[in-house]
């Protein structure tokens, strides 16, 4: 069976009380939830993390996986690490977001990680995991 792993970073496991306007209402689980029922013949392995370094290991552990859904959050504007980690796997990286970065503050605008992953997905709301599900499954 296919894996997929799904990688969170700071303050995603906020989402449905973070900011609503902007994230929605519905937390990360919840739609973890739909994920796994749309995508039964996948296993979807979730893991979520504030800490820097611990995004680094689920990236390099992930190797297993035919591919990484990465949401860094506001990781992905500074952390040269995770790009480093990235670099360092074969598995492919589509990273995602679930607000369109470009449309917000100027800081949100360079992402450090887009030229090391294989495509970005940006602005689609939680849907924005959905696509990027459906380019793995497509190509695995």
């Amino acid at each position: 069976m296919k894996k997929i792993t799904i990688i969170n970073g700071a303050n995603l496991n906020l989402l449905g009380t973070r900011e609503t306007d902007i994230y929605g209402q519905k937390s990360f689980e919840d739609y973890l939830k739909q994920l796994r029922q749309r995508f039964s013949d996948v296993v979807l392995e979730y893991k979520q993390s504030n800490i820097e370094g611990e995004i680094v290991d689920y990236i390099q552990k992930a190797k297993d996986s035919c591919g990484i859904v990465l949401n860094a959050g506001g990781y992905t504007h500074t952390s040269v690490v995770i790009r480093d980690a990235i670099s360092s796997i074969k598995t492919p990286v589509v990273e995602v977001h679930i607000s369109n970065i470009y449309a917000r503050e100027d800081f949100r605008h360079t992402s450090l990680l887009s030229p090391v992953c294989k495509g970005s997905i940006i602005g689609f709301g939680l849907d924005s995991y959905f696509l990027a599900i459906k380019y793995f499954i497509s190509c695995c």
